[in-house]
C-alpha cells in the first residue's frame, strides 16, 4: 500500500464571528433553563430532570467558552498587528 502524499498545502481556517456566536449560544442555554424552572415538579415526576440541570451547565460552560474566545480573539488581533508578547 502506497503512502498518502497531499498534492496541495491545507487552506487556512475559516474564521467567524466566534465571539457572538458562543454569547448566542449561552444565553440560549440560559433560556432554555429559565423556561423550565416553572415545570420542574413535571420533569423531576416524569424523571426528565437532567434536561433542566443540562441546560444550566451548557450555560456555565458557555461562560467559560466566551472567556476563552474573548481571550483567543485578543491574541489573534494582537499576534496581526504584530506584538505577539504572551496570552
Amino acid at each position: 500500500m502506497a503512502k498518502w502524499t497531499p498534492t496541495h498545502e491545507a487552506p487556512e481556517p475559516l474564521e467567524g464571528p466566534v465571539v457572538p456566536t458562543i454569547v448566542g449560544g449561552t444565553v440560549i442555554w440560559f433560556v432554555l433553563f429559565l423556561v423550565q424552572l416553572p415545570f420542574y415538579g413535571w420533569f423531576d415526576d416524569h424523571g426528565h430532570l437532567w434536561w433542566v440541570w443540562t441546560c444550566l451547565a451548557g450555560g456555565g460552560l458557555g461562560l467559560i467558552g466566551v472567556w476563552y474566545v474573548r481571550r483567543r480573539d485578543a491574541a489573534i488581533k494582537r499576534a496581526a498587528a504584530g506584538g505577539t508578547h504572551g496570552a
